[in-house]
Order: structure tokens, then C-alpha cells, then sequence
């Protein structure tokens, strides 16, 4: 059965958004960036709420630009093509390899878990994530974590009084600034 992961960029106080709705400093830096690209190539399908949709859009043209790296062509390259399921209440139609859920978060990941594929399903959102988190669909939490704190926003971890038993199975350092963490849920 396919694995369900939940990962985003976090600051250190645990949000992936500000409170200004900025996430400017959540920008990768080369070696981060490089592992996400890695991370993605793991993929076979990538479940995301509207607002990070919307966010993403932008890769769907970026390839036009022809002053991109080398790097960022490679991304472009991963994640176009890569499927992806949007759920909203106000999008009415999705762009490049992407579709409207048709059904609620657990209805679509039952689905994509039947499917056949070796690769696992993501989840990339809050909201998103913590309608699946309450549902207990998810498998795998990963955070790039920044040194940074933002003091409100939008949190990484729902907010819902539910434990929840994890397993570090992976920690990594980028240039000594950036903590990668990886959980598995334990059942």
C-alpha cells in the first residue's frame, strides 16, 4: 500500500506561513532545493489544498523564462508531469496535469492507495493536511525546518487534540542552517 506524507517547509516556531500570510524565507537554498527535487522524483501523485495550488501555478509557465538554472528546469521537469489533485470548493477548473478531487481527502487517497504504483502519495498543504491527519491517513510527517521564527501564521501540525505517536526514522543537516526531519506515525 502507497504511503501518504505530509511535508512542507516549517519555521522553527512550527508555521508554514506567517502571520502576514509571507513565506519569503521559506525559500530554499541550493542543497535544500536539490532535496526536494529528490524527494519529488519519489512521488506518483501530489494531493494539494487551493491556496497551494494557486502558489504552484506558477510552475506551469516558468519554463518559458530562459534565464532558469539548471536546477530549476530539472524541477520544472519533475513536477509538471507529476499528477496532482486539487481539492477546492471554489475552483471550478485546474490547470497542466492536475484535477479537481472528486470526492473527500479520504474517498481520494482510499482510491490512489488501490491504484497500482510504487510511489507514494503527498500531501502539501495545512488545511489539507489536517482533514487527513484527523482522519488518521497519514503515514510520514516531513519538515525542512528554518531558523527562523514567525510568530503565528498558518501551523505546520493541526491544531486538533489528537495524539499522535511518531517514530524518527531520518534527521539531516543542509549547510548547517536548515533540519530536515522525517516521523513515521506509529500504529
Amino acid at each position: 500500500m502507497r504511503s501518504v506524507t505530509y511535508s512542507m517547509n516549517v519555521s522553527l516556531d512550527g508555521y508554514i506561513v506567517g502571520p502576514d500570510g509571507d513565506f519569503d524565507w521559506s525559500a530554499p537554498d541550493d542543497e535544500v532545493f536539490r532535496f526536494w527535487i529528490d524527494e519529488t522524483r519519489k512521488l506518483d501523485v501530489h494531493l494539494l489544498g487551493r491556496r497551494l495550488y494557486e502558489t504552484m501555478l506558477y510552475w506551469e509557465t516558468a519554463a518559458q523564462d530562459p534565464t532558469l538554472d539548471a536546477p530549476t528546469r530539472e524541477w520544472i521537469e519533475i513536477w509538471n508531469p507529476l499528477p496532482k489533485v486539487v481539492f477546492s470548493t471554489t475552483l471550478s477548473t485546474v490547470e497542466g496535469n492536475a484535477r479537481l478531487a472528486s470526492g473527500s481527502v479520504a474517498e481520494e487517497i482510499e482510491r490512489l492507495r488501490a491504484e497500482p504504483g510504487e510511489g507514494g502519495i503527498a500531501i502539501g498543504g495545512a488545511t489539507l493536511a489536517a482533514e487527513a491527519a484527523a482522519s488518521g491517513l497519514i503515514d510520514e510527517y516531513q519538515a525542512v525546518v528554518y531558523p527562523v521564527l514567525v510568530g503565528g501564521g498558518i501551523p505546520f501540525f493541526p491544531r486538533a487534540e489528537r495524539r499522535v505517536d511518531l517514530e524518527l526514522v531520518e534527521t539531516r543537516t543542509f549547510s548547517s542552517k536548515f533540519a530536515y526531519l522525517r516521523y513515521r506515525v506509529t500504529r
